[in-house]
């Protein structure tokens, strides 16, 4: 692995309403047509902080989304996660909590649609959550769920009429993340990818019906988070390992021990192949991934490292497509930090 140097500096970081959860992947960045303009949002508890604000952090704005339940106002559930889904005819802001899936306007404004889990059908003991969101293809947005299957939503380019057209059911741990293809995917290697806490990967092939092309079987540690790129699966595991596979096979290409502690996020630039990883040891750091021509072995080499003193990284955020800029969240941090490229 060789090593590349990239330096980005700190930049004016934003305020939050209330601190950010400890939560795997807890915080989404959304690109607004404008000036540089971005949204952004972290889950504290039962409420979402959303923030809008230009690359500089002029013109901030911020709000705070409670979690909600048809007939019942606000609900007590605790979200698990919260994430922007970028369709070619709308964008969602799509939240899950212990008690269902919601979806609404990229704004918050309006609640498109409700899905509720079936809590009567776990034991009483058993924690009952949705927590994994992605959205593919034209249509489709996948999330997964505490049990196991990833529901597949059908959205259309407007309107309220959300189905739940597939379930997929490969999983037998609680799902963590689920990523779509952010490069070319190559023949055969399929665009989605789910993770769950015992480590199984599973990648799909998208489309009217969805089907298996590869699956990895569980290593006994947590997979929190995962990406997907010109058939590459980028893969962080609670050892603080990065894994990276190949996508049509779940052949093991290449691992890098990245990290003292958890990995809570990854992220890609899908221009430029940087991936970005936080983890729980307070750094966050940005590595470049590549394909060898004359081999075809995949290769990653590391660009850059970033200390957040004193921070438990929960959420880790490229803010464009080339990797440029970053954000990050740290649990019980009333702040965003952000960097950009020097």
């Amino acid at each position: 692995m060789a090593a590349a140097v990239t330096e980005y500096r700190r930049e004016q970081s934003l305020p939050l309403p209330g601190s950010s959860a400890a939560l795997f992947n807890n915080l989404s960045v959304l690109r607004l047509p404008g000036p540089q303009l971005q949204r952004f949002s972290a889950v504290h508890g039962r409420s979402l902080s959303l923030l809008s604000a230009a690359a500089a952090g002029l013109g901030l704005s911020h709000r705070q989304l409670p979690a909600r339940e048809p007939g019942t106002g606000v609900s007590a559930a605790l979200l698990t996660q919260a994430a922007w889904c970028v369709l070619p005819s709308r964008v969602l802001l799509v939240l899950t909590s212990q008690k269902g899936i919601q979806m609404y306007e990229a704004d918050g404004s309006v609640l498109v649609y409700w899905h509720a889990l079936d809590v009567a059908e776990h034991p009483p003991a058993e924690a009952v959550f949705a927590r994994g969101i992605a959205a593919v293809g034209e249509r489709f947005i996948c999330v997964g769920t505490s049990s196991g299957p990833v529901l597949v939503f059908d959205v259309p380019p407007k309107g309220t009429n959300v189905t739940v057209s597939e379930v997929l059911e490969q999983h037998g741990a609680a799902v963590t993340d689920i990523a779509a293809e952010q490069g070319q995917a190559p023949d055969g290697a399929g665009d989605l990818v789910s993770a769950d806490d015992a480590g199984t990967l599973c990648v799909w092939s998208t489309g009217e019906e969805f089907r298996l092309v590869s699956k990895v079987p569980a290593c006994g540690c947590t997979c929190s988070s995962v990406a997907l790129w010109h058939g590459t699966v980028a893969a962080g595991f609670g050892n603080g390992q990065i894994r990276l596979y190949e996508a049509a096979s779940g052949r093991l290409r290449a691992q890098v021990n990245a990290h003292a502690r958890w990995i809570n996020a990854l992220d890609l630039a899908p221009e430029t192949g940087k991936l970005l990883s936080g983890a729980e040891d307070s750094f966050v750091h940005i590595w470049k991934l590549s394909r060898n021509p004359d081999t075809d072995d995949v290769e990653i080499q590391h660009c850059h490292a970033e200390c957040v003193p004193d921070t438990q990284v929960c959420g880790a955020r490229f803010c464009d497509p080339e990797g440029n800029s970053f954000a990050v969240t740290g649990y019980d941090v009333s702040e965003i930090f952000r960097y950009s490229r020097v």
